[in-house]
C-alpha cells in the first residue's frame, strides 16, 4: 500500500493522519477550518463538545513528551473521548513483549484511537498499517520523519496572524537535518502555495538534498530573513545528533540564535515561532521569544483546537465506514 496513500479511505477522507506529504491542499484547509470551529470551545464554561463521546484514545509516546502529549489529551478530553496515557517505561514492551502484541492488545479492550510517537522513522505508518479497521491513527513524531500536527499549527498560526499564504515568505532556522518539524512545515507551506520558502543553517544541519523540497538555501542568516514575513526557529536536536556537528552552543548562537538585531532585518510586522520547547541563549534570545513578535505560546493554544480536529475528521472517516457496512 502507498505510504502516502494509507491515511485516506475510498472517499478520500481522513483515516490516519500520519504525514502531510501527498495530502491536496483542501484537506488541510478543511482541518484548518474544523480548528477554527474549535478555537472557542476553551473559552467556555463547559470546555466540551459531545464529538467522540464513548470513544477511546490511547497516547503511546515512546519518547518524552509534555508539550505534545498534554495537548493530545486535552483535545481528546474536549471532543469528550476517554483517554488512556501508556507509560512506555512500565509497559510490557520493556519485558519482551512485541510492539504488534502490545497494540493488539489494546485492540482488544475495544481502543478507537492510537496516537503515537516513536524514534523511529515510519513507525506511525507501520502501525497504521497494522492495526484493525476500525482504529485511528495519529502520528505524534516518528523519529526524523514527520509531525503533521505540529506542522498544521504552525499553518493555522499563520493564517490567523497572516492571512494569505501565496504571498508569504517564510524562513525556517536551525537544524534540519534532525527535525521532522521542518520537514512536515516544508510540505505543509508547498501545499499551501507559500511565495517562498526560506531555510537557514549551517552546513552541517542542512540536509545536502534540502533543495529538492523546493526551498531556498542560506547559510547566512542575515542574507535569508531579510524581508520575510515568518521566521520559524528550530531547536537543536541533541538526541538526534550522533557527532560534532556544532564548535559551541555559544558560537551557533552568536551566528544563528535569533536577536534582536538580525530579526530587524526581517519585515517590520514579521512573527516568530518555535515549536518547543526553547533552549534560550542558544536558538534564539530571550527579549524576542517573550517579545511583541513572538506568537509561541499562541501556537501551544492553537495546538489544542488543531489536534481536536484531526482527531474529529479521522474518526469521521470510520464512522462513515461503519454505517456503510
Amino acid at each position: 500500500m502507498n505510504r502516502h496513500t494509507i491515511q485516506l479511505d475510498a472517499q478520500n477522507r481522513l483515516r490516519h493522519f500520519l504525514t502531510i506529504e501527498g495530502l491536496k491542499r483542501s484537506l488541510l484547509i478543511e482541518i484548518m477550518d474544523l480548528a477554527e470551529s474549535f478555537s472557542g470551545v476553551s473559552e467556555q464554561s463547559v470546555k466540551k463538545v459531545p464529538l467522540l463521546r464513548g470513544k477511546t484514545v490511547v497516547n503511546l509516546f515512546f519518547e518524552p513528551s509534555t508539550r505534545t502529549r498534554t495537548t493530545f489529551e486535552l483535545a481528546a478530553k474536549r471532543l469528550s473521548a476517554d483517554v488512556l496515557n501508556i507509560n512506555i517505561a512500565a509497559s510490557a514492551t520493556t519485558k519482551g513483549e512485541t510492539l504488534l502484541d502490545t497494540l493488539h492488545n489494546l485492540e482488544a479492550m475495544h481502543c478507537d484511537m492510537f496516537v503515537v510517537r516513536h524514534a523511529s522513522s515510519g513507525s506511525a505508518h507501520f502501525i497504521a498499517s497494522h492495526v484493525a479497521p476500525h482504529i485511528s491513527v495519529i502520528n505524534a513524531g516518528d523519529g526524523r520523519h514527520a509531525h503533521p500536527t505540529q506542522a498544521m499549527l504552525d499553518m493555522f498560526t499563520i493564517r490567523r496572524l497572516k492571512g494569505d499564504f501565496h504571498k508569504l515568505k517564510v524562513a525556517i532556522v536551525g537544524d534540519l537535518l534532525h527535525s521532522r518539524v521542518a520537514r512536515s512545515q516544508i510540505h505543509a507551506l508547498s501545499t499551501l502555495g507559500v511565495d517562498e520558502i526560506r531555510v537557514i543553517g549551517p552546513r552541517t544541519l542542512i540536509p545536502a538534498a534540502a533543495e529538492t523540497l523546493g526551498v531556498h538555501v542560506y547559510h547566512d542568516m542575515r542574507n535569508g530573513l531579510r524581508d520575510v514575513d515568518v521566521v520559524i526557529m528550530l531547536r537543536l536536536q541533541y538526541e538526534r545528533m550522533n557527532g560534532a556537528f556544532l564548535p559551541s552552543e555559544h558560537e551557533y548562537f552568536q551566528v544563528y540564535g535569533l536577536t534582536e538585531d538580525k530579526l530587524a532585518l526581517a519585515k517590520p510586522d514579521a512573527i516568530v515561532m518555535h515549536p518547543g520547547p526553547i533552549n534560550r541563549g542558544v536558538e534564539i534570545a530571550s527579549d524576542i521569544a517573550d517579545g511583541r513578535q513572538s506568537v509561541i505560546l499562541q501556537q501551544v493554544t492553537h495546538g489544542i483546537a488543531v489536534r481536536m480536529a484531526v482527531m474529529a475528521l479521522t474518526m469521521r472517516s470510520h464512522a462513515a465506514a461503519l454505517e456503510a457496512t
